[in-house]
Parts: structure tokens; C-alpha cells; sequence
């Protein structure tokens, strides 16, 4: 048996996971502040992209 581990997030996943509101995470990707890939229709997030803007809000916080 073949188990799928995830590759990548959506959108609503990644603010589920940041407990952000949608319309906040939609900024922050289309701002770049959260990187993206365009798949389709569809911005995909790879779990180190969001592990990456966690870590640099947790540096600006603490330096």
C-alpha cells in the first residue's frame, strides 16, 4: 500500500494552519511575502515556503 504524503497546500490550508483569515493569506501570497507556485488556475504552497515566512516573522520579532 502506497501512502501520499502532501506535497504542497492550498491557500485556505496554509491560513487554516496560520490561523489567518483567507483574504489575509491571499495577500501575503500575492504579495510574494509567502511564496507560491501557479498550478493552473490554482497557487500551490510547499510546506517549507510556509515553514520559511514563519521563521522570518519569528526573527523580526526577536533578532
Amino acid at each position: 500500500m502506497t501512502v501520499i504524503i502532501k506535497k504542497w497546500h492550498t491557500i485556505a490550508e496554509v491560513a487554516e494552519m496560520l490561523n489567518f483569515g483567507l483574504t489575509k493569506t491571499k495577500f501575503l501570497v500575492l504579495s510574494g511575502e509567502i511564496r507560491s507556485i501557479k498550478h493552473g488556475r490554482h497557487r500551490r504552497i510547499l510546506p517549507e515556503w510556509v515553514d520559511e515566512y514563519v521563521a522570518k516573522i519569528a526573527e523580526e520579532q526577536h533578532p
